[in-house]
């Protein structure tokens, strides 16, 4: 990745102060203060203009010049910035693998500064075709008016998949594709009407996953690479709520377990070492490889006496998919209890090598403890260490990795502590990981204040999602269920 040297960069700013429109700025050794922060961020080739705003409302104008060591320059005033898409998209083409440099030059009193001049650096590895994502109200403890949306990274453009307005009292719960790929998909739908969708090998169903030897119905999903199977948790929970200002809402399993699914003949696999009366299993997730499947796993509490000290720690057990069985002995990876921790969301990147998971004090609900962080387990060396490229003085949560294992999506509740958003960072060969970006929009500051929805359980997509919705709520509102069967 090449960066502008000191004569190019005075060469630019010379250039840019011979503009008709600005006219001797002053020039500040410092950078701009800007909505969002996308100052020395790496973003992908793809990406949408990353569109922003001077914090300081106070400017009678805002004028910025952008260039790159290759391509045309672009050039755009207003109360904020926008990049034409077309190109915006022509520039990081033609700069891919190098950085832009961005001049913003603000008017006041009829006096134009000129700030310091901050790159932005394109990534050479690419990213997948956008993002799905559930939007809910951030208290939860209702259902309100939700969904799960899809957005095209390489636009604006953002539609609704399924909304629970479709259907009375529904709510739209997980989701989950294997490694991006929309074909196979699982969503769980709560309420008088729920089922576990199903969409594999190009067939649509509707299942009742409830059986007379598992806790509940499926819950928390993640496919096996094969789509073969799937691994989800069955969870008795319950929703309680903090008196303390900093504290809010706690969810809380009573008791959970592990089981996997098999759709070509609608059966569930169980495993004692996955169903113990002892101890609580949840989040599961298998390897890249199918051979393993990894959990977390946490002495089982007196509930609620007890609730804040229990810790879950990151576990596996081997997997044989010829045969869809278990092994005998589960592994500890990451001994988060003897950290005083807990674990939730281990999230295994696609070319195996890390396991990215949040880390909180107690409990999994970790979306709404603000001591909540993101952690890199490498799988290769055993290193285990915090990402603090990425983490804030809030909540940062529920992740997942795009289909190269270069970029990832986060949660974070950096801004304001109430409202979960999206970011998204980069990871190269070597390990290092970028400053993360939040999801541009077109007029970010105005979006982001006036939605009053929290970006909840993102997953990349490689293609567009399918899926008719007067099909599916036909289909959702009618009894005809399929009902899985545990195997003996």
């Amino acid at each position: 990745m090449r960066y502008f040297s000191l004569c190019g960069i005075i060469a630019f700013t010379l250039l840019m102060a011979c503009h008709d429109s600005v006219v001797s700025p002053k020039m500040l050794n410092e950078y701009p203060s800007i909505y969002p922060d996308y100052v020395g961020v790496t973003i992908p080739a793809t990406i949408a203009p990353m569109n922003f705003s001077c914090l300081d409302s106070s400017y009678e104008r805002v004028d910025v010049l952008v260039q790159g060591n290759r391509g045309k320059r672009l050039h755009v005033s207003g109360a904020h910035i926008e990049f034409p898409e077309k190109e915006w998209r022509r520039l990081l083409v033609d700069n891919l693998g190098d950085s832009l440099l961005f001049t913003v030059r603000v008017k006041q009193d009829d006096t134009w500064k000129s700030y310091k001049p901050f790159p932005m650096y394109i990534s050479v590895y690419p990213i997948d075709y956008g993002l799905v994502y559930r939007r809910i109200a951030p208290g939860y403890e209702i259902y309100s008016h939700m969904g799960l949306y899809e957005r095209e990274l390489s636009t604006f453009d953002e539609r609704s998949l399924i909304e629970n307005t479709l259907v009375n009292g529904m709510c739209i719960n997980c989701h989950a594709f294997n490694r991006t790929n929309p074909n196979a998909l699982s969503i769980h739908v709560r309420g008088e009407h729920g089922a576990t969708f199903m969409r594999h090998d190009g067939e649509d169903e509707y299942l009742d996953t409830k059986t007379d030897q598992t806790i509940s119905a499926c819950v928390y999903p993640y496919w096996h690479p094969s789509e073969e199977y799937i691994a989800y948790s069955t969870n008795n929970t319950r929703q309680s709520f903090h008196v303390a200002k900093n504290e809010r809402i706690e969810v809380i399993d009573l008791e959970s377990d592990i089981v996997v699914y098999h759709p070509s003949d609608h059966s569930l696999l169980l495993c004692d070492s996955l169903r113990r009366k002892d101890s609580f299993e949840t989040f599961p997730a298998f390897s890249p490889d199918g051979r393993k499947l990894y959990f977390c796993s946490a002495v089982a509490k007196s509930i609620p006496k007890e609730y804040k000290e229990i810790r879950y720690n990151l576990c596996s057990v081997d997997f044989d998919p010829s045969a869809g069985t278990f092994g005998e002995r589960v592994d500890t990876l990451v001994n988060a209890d003897a950290m005083g921790k807990s674990i939730s969301f281990p999230r295994p990147s696609y070319d195996g090598k890390y396991i990215m998971f949040t880390l909180s004090d107690y409990g999994n609900f970790s979306i709404w403890h603000k001591e909540a962080d993101l952690w890199l387990l490498d799988l290769e060396t055993g290193r285990l260490r915090e990402l603090s490229e990425v983490n804030s003085g809030d909540t940062e949560s529920f992740h997942n990795w795009s289909s190269n294992s270069h970029w990832f999506v986060f949660g974070s509740r950096r801004e304001d502590g109430l409202y979960t958003r999206l970011y998204l960072a980069s990871i190269d060969e070597n390990g290092k990981i970028s400053k993360p970006f939040l999801l541009p929009q077109a007029d970010p500051a105005t979006y982001y204040e006036r939605s009053m929805y929290s970006y909840n359980v993102p997953d990349f997509v490689n293609t567009p999602v399918r899926l008719d919705v007067n099909i599916f709520e036909r289909n959702i509102v009618s009894d005809k269920r399929i009902q899985v069967q545990v195997k003996e």
